[in-house]
């Protein structure tokens, strides 16, 4: 293919990366790592800012063994997936990890659907019955205690090409979770084109407007983007009163028709009183993704008359960026004075104005 597959962009954006989303987008997985070189790793950074990264091995089983020696302990159930099937279901992945609980091991696969001949120097030595036939996909889920046995005892064949043959090996039956062709693996210049015209069918793009103002009281403190800037006032509001997270959230929840902040955080409930707004942003994130979306554009603007907000441009819009998880391109942040008018212009007031974009699928 001629570099990494891995890394070959699919609708935009590395394959690597749309696998790490598709698991992130399941609720059951609590903690990802990526078995990568460095060179791949300072790409996924951009993106990325929460998973665990790990060299990879001389073999597929050695990088097995270097991501597995990177999991929690604590995990009792562990997946393993190809970087190079970027379009796999959630919920496939999901029903996988509940099979390999109930079972121990379990691996997704799809039913061969071409007639599969056996060859000896070039002829055809017989035919197999294709009604128990199937083609093995990822990920391939463990009981932890599983996947270890298997990889002591086995883990030194260069021949296997995935783990379910060393766990056969020690006499468990591996269950079969039924999944879908969309979850191919990219091999070929053709397995490109194919993923990158299911990208392209179903997805959408929509944008939100979000809008937030919080009156400037002394004895608060002054947070913009998950930025504190020294200021004699800061914001008065229920939660920190971070007006640009509270702005960019509403438009991203604006783009995906989910209400506002408000609906989620109401303002009456005291046991939040005070609450980051940071972690108010991370739960919006949680709710794009559970809807299997991207943001792809941030755009917010404050309103303030003081302090002066043009020197910390860059240090909001890489704050913005690390909390929505999304690379520093995508994200625009600036000020506008309010020319001394009215109460944001007597500085007793700020606001903000946002606009989001997020990527959708149908």
């Amino acid at each position: 293919m001629g570099r990494p597959k891995q890394m070959l962009p699919v609708g935009g954006k590395p394959a690597l990366v749309r696998t790490i989303e598709a698991f992130k987008n399941t609720p059951e997985i609590k903690q990802l790592v990526v078995v990568t070189p460095e060179e791949n790793q300072q790409v996924l950074r951009q993106y990325f800012t929460d998973i665990t990264y790990v060299l990879p091995g001389e073999t597929r089983l050695e990088s097995v063994k270097n991501g597995f020696s990177a999991t929690d302990e604590k995990a009792q159930t562990v997946a393993v997936h190809d970087g190079a099937r970027p379009l796999v279901n959630p919920a496939h992945i999901t029903a996988c990890v509940q099979a390999a609980e109930q079972y121990g091991a379990a691996v997704l696969a799809v039913p061969v659907k071409d007639t599969t001949k056996v060859c000896k120097d070039g002829f055809v030595a017989s035919t197999l019955d294709r009604s128990t036939l199937w083609a093995a996909q990822t990920p391939q889920a463990y009981r932890r205690d599983v996947l270890a046995q298997a990889l002591e005892k086995y883990g030194h064949e260069k021949e296997a090409t995935d783990e379910s043959q060393l766990v056969e090996k020690l006499g468990i039956k591996v269950r079969i979770v039924p999944s879908d062709y969309k979850n191919n693996k990219i091999t070929t210049p053709e397995d490109l084109i194919f993923a990158e015209a299911l990208v392209k069918e179903k997805e959408i793009y929509r944008t939100g407007f979000g809008f937030d103002l919080h009156r400037l009281e002394p004895g608060r403190k002054f947070i913009v983007g998950g930025v504190e800037i020294a200021h004699t006032k800061g914001f008065l509001g229920h939660s920190d009163g971070d007006l640009v997270l509270h702005a960019l959230c509403d438009a991203i929840l604006g783009a995906l028709c989910e209400g506002e902040i408000g609906i989620l955080f109401p303002p009456t409930d005291e046991k939040i009183k005070g609450i980051s707004s940071v972690k108010i942003a991370k739960k919006v994130l949680e709710i794009v993704r559970s809807r299997g979306g991207e943001i792809t554009h941030l755009d917010a603007t404050i309103i303030t008359q003081e302090p002066k907000i043009k020197p910390h441009y860059e240090a909001v819009r890489k704050s913005l960026a690390t909390i929505f998880e999304m690379p520093l391109e995508k994200v625009s942040f600036k000020s506008k004075s309010h020319e001394h008018v009215g109460e944001i212009g007597r500085g007793e007031a700020a606001m903000c104005q946002a606009v989001a974009t997020v990527k959708i699928y149908e």
